[in-house]
């Protein structure tokens, strides 16, 4: 479970990070007034993938791999790979983009500054923490993403009575 952890602990450090960016959300009807919001948090994926355009602007933070491993006279280590999926949508091409980047630089900095979460989950900076705005023409949406590799608890072996 502590994958599952590691997620849930980088939704609430992501969240509290951004809690004070508004960013635009597309008008949805006629009626609708523009609005303006923090980016919310997704796990693994969207509620609702069909209705991605509607959510933005959004983070979705996934698991990608997971490594388990023991070398001989060390200590068993876990790691997860996590890719951070941004999205957000503003009419102004310009605008959109820099939004974009404001949204991933916040959350790289603040990742950066940490470095720990929940006093057990460690960013792996040898591995790197990597970012991408994806180049593609998809205005009035602009997206991108970050990948980060974590440390995580080993897990202890349980070893019974008997040895086995």
């Amino acid at each position: 479970m502590t994958r599952v952890m590691l997620l849930r602990a980088l939704k609430d450090f992501t969240l509290d990070a951004t809690r004070d960016l508004l960013l635009p959300v597309r008008v949805q009807s006629a009626e609708e007034e523009p609005q303006e919001r923090p980016a919310e948090v997704h796990l693994m994926r969207l509620p609702d993938s069909s209705a991605a355009k509607k959510k933005a602007p959004y983070i979705i933070h996934q698991v990608i791999t997971g490594k388990d491993e023991q070398k001989p006279g060390k200590r068993q280590t876990s790691s997860a790979e996590v890719r951070s999926i941004f999205c957000v949508y503003d009419p102004d091409e310009e605008e959109g983009g820099l939004l974009l980047l404001n949204l991933m630089e916040r959350v790289r900095i603040a990742l950066l500054k940490q470095g720990v979460l929940d006093s057990r989950y460690q960013l792996d900076l040898e591995a790197g923490l990597e970012t991408v705005s994806y180049p593609d023409d998809t205005a009035p949406y602009y997206a991108g993403e970050m990948a980060s590799r974590w440390r995580l608890p080993g897990i202890v072996r349980e070893v019974s009575a008997n040895g086995r």
